[in-house]
C-alpha cells in the first residue's frame, strides 16, 4: 500500500491514501460488516426469531391487504379473528377491504393476536 504521511509540528498528522486503495479498503470493510450482520441474524434465527417467507412479504407489496395476509398466515378465519378481539367478522372484513379504518386500540389488538407490529397491518393509500 502506497501511503503518504503529512506532518504537522513534526508529528504525523494525516495519511494520504490513493483513491484505488481507499476504495479497496472500504469494500473490504463493508464486506466484513455484512458478514458480521449475517452472523448476528443467523444467531437470532437459531435463538427462535421468526422468519417470513418471500411470498408473505410480497403479498402486501402486490396490493393485498396486510391484515388479510397476516390473518391467513396465522391460520385465522375472519370469524375466529373477530372473536379473539370481540368484534364482528363483518367488521374485520370491512377493515380488510378498506371500507373501514380500525381504531388504534383495535389495530393494536389485531397486531397482538397476529404476532406482528401495528405498522405491519397498515394499508397505505398507495397500496390500494
Amino acid at each position: 500500500m502506497k501511503l503518504q504521511t503529512i506532518k504537522q509540528n513534526g508529528q504525523a498528522a494525516f495519511i494520504v491514501v490513493p483513491v484505488a486503495e481507499w476504495d479497496a479498503l472500504m469494500a473490504r470493510l463493508e464486506e466484513r460488516e455484512d458478514i458480521a450482520d449475517a452472523k448476528n441474524q443467523f444467531s437470532k434465527i437459531r435463538a427462535g426469531e421468526e422468519t417470513l417467507s418471500a411470498e408473505l412479504v410480497a403479498r402486501p407489496a402486490s396490493g393485498e391487504n396486510p391484515l388479510k395476509v397476516w390473518r391467513e398466515y396465522r391460520g385465522f378465519t375472519l370469524r375466529a379473528l373477530a372473536a379473539e378481539i370481540g368484534i364482528s367478522s363483518a367488521a374485520v372484513s370491512k377493515i380488510e377491504t378498506g371500507k373501514s379504518q380500525p381504531a388504534v386500540a383495535t389495530l393494536n389488538q389485531l397486531a397482538t393476536i397476529l404476532g406482528c407490529d401495528m405498522e405491519d397491518l397498515a394499508w397505505h393509500d398507495s397500496e390500494r
